[in-house]
Parts: C-alpha cells; structure tokens; sequence
C-alpha cells in the first residue's frame, strides 16, 4: 500500500465523520535492499477475524502465518475508568506480532487428469472460536482444510531415576524374577516349565545400575500446535474461488466457476450441492461463478455474483438445489454503450456483506457497486475506480491485465468501502463515505 485516498460521496443522516488520519503502523517480512523476493513468499490471501485481533495471511508457498493483537492485551490490568479515560482504542494505532505459522497446503498431481495443483493458498475464513482455540478454512484450488490452532503445556523430561537405591531395587527384583522358572502355556490347558532362562540370562548382583528410566512432567510453558482437523477434498472439478462461513456456526460453502457446495464442518466425506450453473453442452456455457458469501446474520440466505455482472441472492429454504434465485441485481446497460469489452470489464471479482447483511458491496474492473437487499432496481451508489483506464481498454487486453481480479471490503461501522487500484498505476488504497 504505497498511499491511500479518502473520498467522500454522502452519509446516511447527519454529518459524515471525520476523515481517518493514514499513519504507517507495522511491517512484516521487511526485506534488506538487493534482497529478491521469492515467488512462495509473496502473499496471496489476507483476513481478519471478527474481533479483529488477529490477522491471518497465505501466501503462494502454501503457508499460513498467524499474528495477534497486542496493544490491547498490554491494558488487560486497567479498570474501565481508565480505559475510558486514555481512550487508547482511538489514539492508539493496532500493533500486531507474529504468533505462529504452518504449512497448510503441498504441491499435489491429479493423476487421474494430469493435472498440478499448486500449494498456493486461495482464501482464508476464521470460524467461531471454542475454549481458547482458533479455528480457521484454508484452501487452494482444490482442497479446502480446517485447522486448529491451540496452546499446549510443554511436556519435558525433568530428571532420571538416579536413585541407586531403586535401581538396585529394580534390578534384585528383576533378577530374582528372571531366575524363577517361567511356564509357557500348552494347547490342552496343561504347562511346561523351562530352568533353562536362568542358565542363559544372569544378572549382575545389585542389579544394573546403569539402567536410566526418564520422568516426563508438565512445564507451565505453552506452544502453539496447528493440527488439521478436517479435509474437504475432491468435491471440485475447476478451481475454487470462494469460501465462505455460515452464521450458524456449523456449515459452509465452497464456489467454483459452475458450483456452489454446501459442507457441514464436521463431515468431510460428503458435500451438497446447492447451484450448478453448468450447462448440458458446454459450448452454451455464457456466464460462469465468481464469488459467493453467506449472508452474516440469516443462515439460509447467501448470494453469488457471476461473469455477467449480476448478483443473485438465494434461500436455502426454497429448495435443495437452488436453480432459481430470490432476488436478481444487475445494472441495465446504457444504450449505445456495448463495446467489445462491455462483458469483460462488467464481470464482478468480488463481493461482500455489510456488517448488518442490508447492504452488498461488489467489485468489477471499472467499479465500486454498493446495492441495497431491498432494492434489486439498481445500485444505491456507485463509485468510479478505473474511469481513467477507460481509454485504455484496448492496451489492458493486449497484456492480459484487463483481467486482473479485486476484493473490496466494508469497514465495521458501515460507513466506509475500500478496494485496490489497479497494477497499471501506483498501487493505491482507496476508501470510501457514503
């Protein structure tokens, strides 16, 4: 993020708040000058969780890396009357430090379609935390993991059973043993007894001293461990470019170009498919899936945008396979203004509920679109991104940038949007009022 931009365009009642005041905060993985970065380490998903304390990054390696709040945490011991009174949440900038980092995805070969799967990590979800553990969806673009990250006590060996006393013990009493005669058991119930043991094996008097035993305690210092609880594989035949968690706290789905699966948390055997957009013949194939989100508060209710520009919100109640849609939003285009890159630059990479689920943010190439549930007549607003590379359009195609994919976001209070600017310029950060 090289700059950022505040624009305001209308507040929803009363004055809009003041603008934010952009500060550099932190960096990670700062590199040396000369260094070159390498391809697995440059960063190819982001996400925060809901409280916002802790941010988890992917990159094209296949690892996840962890990191934790901790201005907040160094206020843990104040009173609320403090806390008010230095009012740290505002003049304070979030600090972050690493926490931990896994391997989360392997290169793999499909042998069945001779095909690579890199290890590149796609999207992250964090899901609902349970008895100090955090849980989090991982995918690339074929598998999507479930990972547990939990501190656990340290076990150590603290000491040996250097005791001679209780080695000479063990050892008289192993000697003694070993010179009676053992019985092996025959078929018909009957016995044998063998004194030939104690002709072969003789032990030293007083046992063998050098015979160590460890003693294993709990250490009150803490890891954190990373275990993959759940594997939702082969359930995909494209790549997958959403997940996205339930606000019933137990499912999810997955999108690729021409499905949405819907995944109970804890069965990673089965999925159910939900919309399959793939037609009979695919050479009538005209628009495909780009992005899908559940709603955040209604667990019935998700939407998904497609390469036409359209978004189209779904209840789960209506049927199991969800072939019709409950609400369709799409702009009609202006007449006279279809061109050659009209469906190219009018497909949505990216969309997103607000906070409260009333309001839909998406993101096409030229555009920041804000649609509200309950009107599907049109956008409530629209913010012009790329208007400047409109001239451009015919330069972008040619070196295949016109392709380039977004995210947008929502701030949590709803008042503010953000999105990123395209490569053929400075990357900038953009923001938002409404």
């Amino acid at each position: 993020m090289n700059g950022a931009d505040e624009v305001v365009a209308a507040a929803p009642g009363g004055p809009p708040p003041a603008p934010l005041d952009w500060k550099f905060s932190q960096v990670f993985g700062e590199r040396t000058a000369g260094e070159e970065v390498q391809e697995v380490d440059i960063i190819s998903a982001i996400e925060f969780d809901k409280t916002g304390d802790h941010l988890a990054t992917g990159d094209r390696g296949g690892r996840v890396v962890l990191f934790e709040r901790t201005d907040t945490k160094d206020h843990g011991g104040s009173s609320r009357r403090d806390l008010e009174r230095m009012d740290y949440s505002v003049s304070r900038h979030p600090e972050f430090r690493y926490k931990t980092e896994f391997q989360s995805h392997e290169p793999e070969f499909d042998y069945l379609k001779s095909l690579e799967i890199e290890e590149k990590i796609n999207k992250i979800r964090w899901c609902q935390t349970a008895n100090g553990a955090l849980f989090l969806l991982s995918t690339n673009d074929k598998t999507i993991k479930f990972w547990k990250v939990q501190e656990k006590k340290v076990k150590k060996v603290s000491e040996m059973n250097v005791d001679p006393l209780k080695t000479v013990a063990n050892g008289s009493v192993a000697s003694s043993s070993s010179l009676s005669s053992p019985k092996t058991h025959l078929a018909n119930g009957g016995c044998q007894s063998f004194s030939s043991l104690s002709n072969d094996i003789s032990f030293p008097p007083g046992g063998i001293p050098s015979l160590r035993l460890p003693q294993v305690v709990t250490s009150h210092e803490t890891s954190l461990v990373a275990r993959c609880r759940r594997v939702y594989a082969h359930a995909h035949d494209y790549h997958i470019n959403s997940i996205s968690n339930n606000s019933d706290g137990e499912t999810f789905i997955s999108a690729d170009d021409l499905r949405i699966n819907l995944w109970n948390l804890e069965i990673s055997s089965q999925s159910f498919n939900i919309v399959d957009v793939k037609p009979t013949n695919m050479e009538d194939l005209t628009e495909v899936i780009t992005s899908a989100e559940f709603h955040p508060t209604h667990c019935n209710t998700l939407a998904y945008s497609s390469s036409k520009g359209s978004i189209r919100l779904i209840d789960l109640r209506q049927s199991a396979l969800c072939d019709s849609h409950a609400k369709l939003f799409e702009e009609q285009e202006a007449p006279g203004a279809r061109s050659f890159f009209t469906e190219i630059i009018a497909s949505i990479s990216d969309i997103k509920f607000a906070k409260d689920g009333r309001y839909i943010l998406s993101r096409d190439y030229m555009t920041l679109k804000l649609w509200d549930i309950n009107m599907d007549s049109g956008p409530v607003t629209t913010f012009q991104v790329h208007e400047y590379l409109r001239p451009r359009l015919c330069d972008l195609y040619e070196n295949d940038s016109i392709f380039d994919k977004f995210e947008c976001c929502l701030g949590g209070d709803g008042l503010r949007v953000a999105t990123v600017l395209s490569q053929q310029s400075i990357p900038c950060f953009w923001l938002w009022l409404w």
